[in-house]
């Protein structure tokens, strides 16, 4: 017969920069959220993310089920302040610079596809 069984911890931790990872890795939590919304499995993930354990991604999944409306809030947060950070930092760069970026940033959206 099967004990009750006893409560789960989340494996997430917060940084000293105020960034979530997952379990004792830098595999940051939006990554994994980001993969699981493209329909990525557990097993997908941790082919990505050879650090990740795959019972902390699967531990991962259901917490964001769970939590679905606070997690989409900081991933949300963190893109955006990712953006502001792109935006700031292409604010110096150099017309042909912006202009490789622009090819970089095509050739990737084209190769996803």
């Amino acid at each position: 017969m099967i004990a009750t069984p006893a409560a789960m911890e989340v494996p997430l931790r917060t940084d000293p920069q105020g960034k979530i990872r997952v379990g004792d890795t830098r595999v940051l939590l939006e990554l994994v959220i980001y993969a699981f919304r493209q329909g990525e499995t557990a097993e997908d993930i941790a082919d990505s993310y050879p650090t990740l354990k795959l019972a902390d991604i699967y531990a991962v999944f259901a917490y964001y089920l769970t939590h679905r409306a606070e997690v989409d809030a900081y991933v949300d947060q963190e893109e955006n302040e990712a953006n502001r950070i792109q935006q700031e930092v292409e604010a110096h760069y150099s017309p042909e610079q912006l202009a490789l970026h622009a090819r970089l940033r095509d050739h990737r959206r084209r190769s996803r596809s």
